[in-house]
């Protein structure tokens, strides 16, 4: 099929015209309609997306599927995907009709919401298949409204305040990415992501303000990038806006948050700051990987301490995104394989924990860890699903969270044994605030009267868990699935990158000499 990119893409977005046109009214009809358009739509976009896996050629390191054309002022529309970006594709079409169906009790303003979540997804799965600078930038800031209107409009009783943080935070890191793709345009004369891959930025020590800059302009280009990446991944220290986010978020907007917005992050410094500033990136990977292993230990820490559920699985996200980035700039093969199967990983493991915060939220309305307690009792069938997603968030061997964790550790070793000594400390920090979490809320008696008539999950939220459950054993038993397909392209990423690195350190060398 000609371009599935395309339709795999712009599909949300045509159902969400569809609704805002055709769909009138707010009565129960109206609503439900709403849900079944979008949850039809998001469907089809995900039946459609396998399309994208059966034509894809693991043995190819290059982009396939490319979309090439003119648009906008002679701008180029440009689409394709690689190893790297192929299986982001594949996970964002796969959560999305999941937060559909969890949105199921959603009686507010429905239409809106589900055009809210439909363009999000058309916006998410342009970010992963750009090929064009100017293209990725417009999907990647795009992104931030529908998910402001999400928080702002649906979210809890504090949901302006942390809209706003989220976009802010989100927001003014990019515009120093902006000027980075201006600056990256003057010099290479395209904005081609395949062509400036190839193509080398200066990377001789130039003096700036009296400072000398190893690495030169890579390193200012690698710094403003980073500004943009490491705020939405998010990377201590500008990791602040994403609890507020995700407590006053609706559930499906924590999922789609800690599922897919917060790859983001990491795919672009697969796809920008590893390929196309190597010099920056090994200038400055001693400062990521020291605030990676400071991210996994502070954030687990934080955890440990929260009284609210959805804070808890927040600075986790936090804590597992740390080994995301370390893993990345080990820059070695098992670092970034660890690094995306991360990524992969969190995706279905963190939605399943918000979706599971959601289930019990529902029927309470509070996320104070204090006000359960037993619920095991009434919900073994809750209880079991739980426990499974929670032992995944530790890194179970036999779960896809301990693959990820492992080679990512694996990686790292192998650059800087004090960064994984201390890094491998948030994994036992990690089962510490974990299993604290589900001992206080689903074991003990059940003493509390408002517990005591709660009942266990619906079919609508088994059926919701189920994918979710198979994806995570599947992976964390057959790991292959995601290696054999991403292995080939970061093994030509890491390739050109020792390369580049190599080559800058026998100019230096001749330089001095």
């Amino acid at each position: 099929m000609d371009n599935l990119l395309s339709i795999v893409t712009f599909l949300p977005a045509l159902a969400a015209v569809i609704l805002a046109i055709f769909l009138r009214g707010e009565d129960k009809a109206a609503q439900r309609n709403a849900k079944w358009v979008a949850l039809l739509a998001t469907t089809i976009t995900f039946l459609i997306s396998i399309g994208i896996y059966t034509q894809f050629d693991p043995s190819n390191p290059g982009f396939q599927l490319v979309e090439e054309g003119e648009w906008l002022m002679g701008l180029k529309y440009k689409m394709g995907v690689d190893g790297i970006s192929v299986l982001f594709v594949l996970l964002t079409t796969f959560v999305m009709p999941l937060t559909i169906l969890a949105s199921w009790n959603v009686e507010s303003r429905v239409k809106e919401y589900m055009i809210a979540f439909l363009v999000l997804e058309t916006l998410m799965l342009g970010v992963f298949m750009a090929l064009d600078l100017v293209l990725f930038y417009l999907f990647f800031e795009a992104g931030l409204i529908p998910m402001f209107l999400i928080i702002g409009i649906w979210g809890g009783a504090n949901r302006i305040y942390a809209s706003f943080k989220f976009f802010l935070y989100t927001f003014l890191g990019s515009v120093l990415m902006l000027v980075a793709m201006i600056a990256m345009y003057a010099d290479a004369g395209t904005t081609d992501i395949v062509a400036l891959m190839d193509h080398q930025f200066a990377s001789e020590t130039i003096t700036l303000f009296g400072v000398h800059i190893l690495g030169g302009m890579q390193t200012l280009l690698f710094l403003a990038f980073f500004a943009s990446f490491a705020v939405k991944m998010p990377m201590w220290p500008v990791h602040t806006w994403l609890p507020d986010a995700h407590v006053q978020a609706p559930t499906a907007g924590s999922v789609v948050l800690a599922a897919i917005l917060l790859k983001m992050g990491g795919y672009g410094f697969l796809r920008f700051s590893l390929p196309m500033f190597p010099v920056g990136s090994d200038v400055l990977t001693p400062l990521v990987l020291w605030m990676s292993a400071i991210a996994i230990v502070y954030t687990s820490l934080v955890a440990l301490v929260q009284e609210d559920m959805k804070k808890l699985i927040a600075y986790s996200s936090v804590a597992h995104m740390g080994f995301v980035t370390m893993g990345i700039f080990a820059a070695n093969q098992q670092g970034i394989d660890g690094a995306i199967f991360q990524m992969l990983s969190h995706g279905f493991i963190s939605a399943a924990l918000f979706l599971a915060v959601g289930v019990i939220y529902d029927r309470m309305h509070t996320r104070d860890i204090e006000a359960y307690g037993g619920l095991v009792n009434r919900m073994p069938a809750y209880a079991l699903v739980f426990m499974l997603f929670t032992m995944a968030n530790v890194g179970l061997p036999g779960t896809s969270g301990f693959v990820g964790e492992f080679l990512t550790l694996m990686g790292t070793f192998q650059v800087n044994t004090w960064v994984a000594a201390v890094a491998t400390t948030g994994v036992i920090f990690s089962a510490a605030y974990a299993l604290f979490l589900y001992r206080r809320v689903v074991f003990g008696d059940l003493i509390k009267e408002s517990l005591k008539t709660i009942t266990d999950m619906t079919t609508r939220e088994r059926a919701i868990f189920a994918p979710l459950v198979v994806m995570t054993l599947l992976l964390g038993v057959y790991p292959s699935l995601i290696t054999d397909i991403i292995g080939p392209s970061t093994a030509a990423l890491v390739d050109h990158y020792d390369t580049a690195v190599a080559a800058a350190e026998a100019a230096s060398q001749h330089a001095s000499n």
